[in-house]
Order: C-alpha cells, then structure tokens, then sequence
C-alpha cells in the first residue's frame, strides 16, 4: 500500500466509495466523474503503479483482475450489450492515478477510438 495513493486510501477505507465488488485481491467501485451512464474501475488490493509495473509473479492478480472485470460487467447489467475496458498506462496514455485500475465503459454505445 502507498500512503499517498488515493486508491489505496480507498482500499483501507479512508476514503468512501460506492463499491459494487470486493474480494481478498481486487475492488470494484463506481466512478466519481462517470463518462458514461455505467463507469466503474477496478483495482488490484495491492498497490501496483501501473500495467506496465506488472511482473511475471503478478500473473495471478492480473488475470483474477480481468475475470472480475468481466464478473462486475455482468453484475452493472452490461455484459449482453456491450462494454468498453481501458487501462491507461502512465502520462502519454492517460493514468491520473498512479495505482493499476481498469474502466468498465457502458450503459450505452460508446464511439470508436479516435486516432491522431
């Protein structure tokens, strides 16, 4: 855990969220700026700074963090019709929060990636 973390603060219960799922290695929360009508993120227990900081040994978490994604998709009601997941890795790739989080996108059509 990291002391300055706002997620990992989230983690300890220090900050409130809304939470939708918790286990012994991930937590699912809604989003506090929704860019669609369903926008939850879904982080790893464990403090890890981005998918980039991902390590062989962290193959475990990873993959309970993808099919928990996928678990809490169906739970907000939009894995039949779709969803978007995006892990934005550091600066460039638009990380505001230096902790391992996937956004799960829905609730209706989201417009395709634009490329510049």
């Amino acid at each position: 855990m990291s002391e300055t973390c706002i997620f990992c603060k989230i983690i300890k219960g220090a900050i409130p969220a809304k939470k939708i799922y918790e286990d012994e290695q991930v937590l699912a929360f809604h989003d506090i700026q929704p860019q669609t009508p369903v926008h939850a993120l879904v982080i790893p227990k464990r403090h890890l700074a981005s998918l980039d900081d991902l390590t062989v040994e962290d193959r475990v978490v990873a993959g309970h963090l993808l099919e928990r994604v996928a678990h809490v998709a169906r739970e907000l009601g939009v894995a039949e019709s779709g969803y978007r997941l995006i892990v934005n890795t550091r600066e460039h790739g638009g990380q505001e929060v230096d902790h391992l989080h996937a956004h799960i996108l829905g609730g209706r059509r989201v417009g395709p990636m634009v490329s510049r």
